[in-house]
């Protein structure tokens, strides 16, 4: 059945659409993402939205690393602050979540923009000198 789902539409079909399909285009009239996240948790995964390049041009690269450290550095102090007491609670756990996908939103923005060549000119030659 899944090899008949990824065969393309030619309109001769018993009219039974994809599932997949079905569910795109749930979320994309709901704009309601959280019908992917549970898909992911099922999956035993996380649902982790691919954010837009946000730094185009190299001299933007230090301020976007420094962007993924500080996002750590939170994180982490999430993790201090709830363990200070020996114990993780519910909402220190959602709380831990929270900080956890937001790194890796700020990462992935980070790596798109490397590979999308954002950062290209950081990688160029240096100019040849200049005959005097």
């Amino acid at each position: 059945m899944i090899y008949k789902w990824a065969e393309p539409d030619d309109g001769g079909g018993s009219g039974a659409a994809n599932p997949l399909d079905r569910i795109e285009a749930l979320v994309r009239c709901t704009h309601d993402a959280r019908i992917v996240h549970w898909i992911c948790e099922r999956a035993g995964g996380f649902f982790i939205k691919n954010p837009k390049a946000t730094w185009p041009h190299p001299i933007h690269l230090m301020p976007a690393t420094n962007q993924i450290v500080q996002e750590f550095a939170d994180l982490l102090a999430v993790i201090a602050t709830a363990a200070t007491d020996n114990q993780i609670t519910k909402q220190e756990s959602k709380n831990i979540r929270a900080r956890w996908e937001e790194l890796k939103c700020v990462t992935e923005g980070f790596v798109r923009c490397c590979e999308e060549g954002n950062f290209t000119a950081i990688r160029k030659e240096p100019p040849a000198p200049t005959k005097p």
